[in-house]
């Protein structure tokens, strides 16, 4: 394999046309500059200088290959570049999941901000909910503590939320003049399902109503909030779901707090511990704490 090291060597003395310069150019003594040329030509195989006086000059094919070789410092060049961009986090991929409530309200100008900061950076997005099993693990992800999926072995893992669970009920519903509504009084409510069967929010819902001595009876199954929304809105029943879920609330329908107890579920974002002080990593969790906490700082990468 050719030192490139050496080739640079070969670079300067058929730049300069002599030894001398070279050594004088590169900090070297001309003893030196005619080692590292004779290793090359060891290595090559080739005759690259010869002598002529007291000094050496480059053969036909010394010029031949310090000319070609010129394509080898660019790609050097280019990849000292590509080093530092991704020191500064300005090229790759970024693979990030969340869930739905929070991909709709908070990763959408999340994704608009690290795009136009970071016009390099290949964004991997990815919805939880519809999570491949044989899928790389994410670099960023926000969830809901308690998923059983959530591993966090080799993750920073920082809380960004605690939210309250609302009751949505039609207008018509005798809860829905009401400033809150204790979680017991749902008892007797048909009521519509908006998560997967096993997820953490559901899961919050249905511990919470274990604790106030009943389980729901659910008569439509769905699996989003707007679309139990929806089935709210056309009288079918009433939904349980996080404030995160209440984003745009048709006029048939409100949202009554719940009390005794409340459910309440937990927002995390996990980060790779190997990432963790990626400028663009750094940047998405200050966005994200933006919008969702304010001015006080999440510290990562200690």
């Amino acid at each position: 394999m050719i030192d490139v090291h050496r080739l640079r060597v070969l670079r300067a003395v058929v730049a300069d046309g002599s030894i001398a310069g070279a050594a004088s150019g590169l900090g070297y003594t001309p003893s030196a500059i005619s080692q590292h040329l004779t290793a090359l030509q060891r290595e090559t195989g080739l005759v690259l200088v010869e002598k002529r006086g007291r000094g050496l000059v480059p053969t036909t094919a010394g010029r031949i290959l310090a000319d070609r070789s010129s394509l080898v410092f660019e790609r050097l060049a280019d990849l000292d570049a590509l080093v530092g961009d991704l020191r500064n986090g300005r090229v790759g991929t970024l693979a990030i999941s969340y869930f739905s409530s929070a991909g709709a309200a908070w990763v959408p100008p999340i994704v608009a901000s690290l795009t136009r900061e970071f016009p390099r950076l290949r964004l991997d997005l990815r919805l939880i909910e519809l999570r491949d099993e044989s899928s790389s693990p994410p670099d960023v992800e926000i969830y809901v503590e308690g998923a059983e999926s959530t591993n966090l072995t080799g993750y920073q893992s920082f809380r960004l939320l605690s939210e309250p669970y609302f009751a949505v009920v039609p207008l018509t519903n005798h809860l829905a003049d009401r400033t809150s509504v204790e979680l017991l009084e749902l008892r007797d409510e048909e009521w519509v399902d908006n998560d997967v069967a096993r997820g953490p929010c559901r899961k919050v819902v249905l511990d919470a109503c274990a604790a106030a001595g009943f389980t729901p009876r659910f008569g439509v199954e769905t699996h989003d909030y707007p679309t139990a929304i929806r089935f709210v809105a056309e009288g079918v029943g009433i939904t349980v779901l996080p404030r995160l879920g209440l984003d745009v609330l048709p006029v048939s329908v409100v949202a009554v707090p719940i009390t005794n107890p409340t459910p309440t579920r937990h927002i995390a974002v996990r980060v790779r511990d190997v990432i963790a002080d990626n400028p663009a990593v750094v940047r998405m969790v200050d966005l994200l704490r933006l919008r969702v906490n304010g001015p006080t700082p999440i510290e990562i990468g200690s």
